[in-house]
């Protein structure tokens, strides 16, 4: 055995270029062509593979180093690899010139297992195998690279794997568990300053998993737009009871869930679950039931509002508040909470415009409401003050695609205008 540097090799005219990965460790084995570490310049990212198989004595480098051609990298303890002759192998068709470090391994499901003297030994990396692209799709899909099984040589993680991994996950999502840090913290928040420490609400420990299951297993899609909706907050402004003359107050979500059922109606697939996706069935609800979003001293809750589509805006903005406030009383029952056709959440009360809420499963969409604002819009040859409401839609990229979802905004906005906002009041 005998230890060799591993040093840059020739990266054109590039000096001092950036470490952004360091892929081995020291005691880890690694086979030839192995990437070892990411560097980064102005242009690309480039993998630096390693030019011998053996074990890792030391690495002299760390993410955030500098670098240029010749600059140390790790110091690898190497041994020449005989292969012994063998006769009437028992399994079939093995090449006497196979090495370990060459072994061609197509179309895996689990780390390498290579046989050497008729033992097997099971190559497994530190670090996952993956190009920068590779690792860059990673990240944008959520995807926990080190999680991910390879299935080219060396366990070098590509493209389709990631694909595969994640349909898997959504045929079989993962199982509830409790929220852990990724990693522990090198230093305690306390070694900074005075801190205190307090109960998470037992709402938000229930809900957290909730939560993360959706999001790691649902294909969010989020359509942002706005709606006009100053005819609308005019006529809500000016409405009053027909007997006593005075003014009804009915806040603008009750003809927001009434406009969204008359767009579910048209269309329905925003109002499904998916319960059986190997077999290509998802479920079609005849109902409408609105789930809103209610904050909480004790955290977010969403009970839903029954059979919106059989209600008025009168009776729907009584029902709002009643269900806010057993919410907020802790009066409300369990059961309230679900079997729901679609929720509603809105930050109109607080501020903000677009954002992407998490679909609350077994549900396929979830709306986002923003502030109100004017904003000068050019109707007619001139520039008129316009009331808009933003709007976040959020869908289940499996079932619907961008251009439904686009329509079913669309559809939105036309019933939260002038013409039509007047017919739902007055259901």
């Amino acid at each position: 055995m005998s230890d060799k540097e591993v040093v840059v090799p020739n990266i054109g005219d590039f000096k001092d270029v950036e470490v952004i990965e360091v892929l081995v460790e020291a005691g880890s084995k690694i086979n030839k062509d192995d990437p070892i570490i990411t560097i980064e310049s102005d242009k690309s990212s480039v993998e630096i593979p390693s030019p011998h198989s053996g074990n890792i004595k030391k690495v002299n480098l760390k993410v955030g180093d500098k670098v240029s051609e010749g600059s140390s990298i790790l110091v690898i303890g190497t041994e020449e690899e005989k292969v012994e002759e063998t006769t009437k192998p028992e399994t079939k068709e093995i090449k006497k010139e196979t090495i370990v470090e060459d072994i061609p391994t197509p179309k895996i499901s689990k780390p390498n297992e290579i046989k050497q003297n008729n033992k097997v030994s099971i190559y497994k990396s530190s670090k996952a195998l993956a190009s920068p692209k590779v690792r860059k799709f990673a990240r944008e899909l959520g995807v926990d690279i080190n999680n991910v099984i390879g299935s080219q040589r060396s366990g070098r993680i590509i493209e389709e794997d990631i694909k595969n991994f994640v349909s898997s996950n959504f045929n079989n999502p993962p199982e509830e568990k409790k929220i852990k840090p990724i990693k522990k913290l090198e230093y305690e928040h306390s070694d900074f300053g005075e801190v205190k420490v307090e109960d998470i609400p037992r709402i938000k420990k229930i809900a957290a998993p909730h939560l993360v299951n959706s999001w790691q297993t649902i294909p969010h899609v989020t359509n942002c737009d706005e709606a006009d909706i100053t005819e609308l907050e005019e006529f809500r402004q000016n409405l009053k009871d027909t007997y006593t003359g005075e003014k009804k107050k009915i806040t603008p979500l009750a003809f927001i869930i009434k406009a969204v059922v008359e767009a579910l109606k048209i269309f329905p697939r925003f109002n499904s679950s998916i319960d059986d996706i190997e077999n290509g069935k998802i479920t079609l609800k005849k109902y409408f039931h609105v789930g809103i979003a209610v904050d909480t001293p004790n955290g977010l809750m969403v009970p839903k509002i029954r059979n919106a589509n059989q209600k008025n805006i009168e009776q729907i903005s009584k029902d709002l508040k009643k269900v806010s406030d057993d919410c907020r009383n802790l009066k409300i029952d369990k059961k309230e909470f679900y079997g729901g056709s679609i929720t509603i959440t809105s930050l109109g009360g607080i501020g903000g415009t677009y954002f992407t809420p998490i679909i609350n499963y077994p549900e396929v969409a979830i709306l986002g409401v923003g502030r109100t604002y004017i904003k000068p819009v050019y109707i007619e040859g001139e520039f008129k003050p316009r009331t808009m409401l933003p709007l976040s839609l959020s869908y289940d990229h499996r079932i619907i695609d961008g251009a439904e979802g686009s329509r079913f905004n669309n559809e939105l906005k036309n019933n939260l205008g002038k013409n039509f906002a007047y017919r739902l009041a007055k259901q």
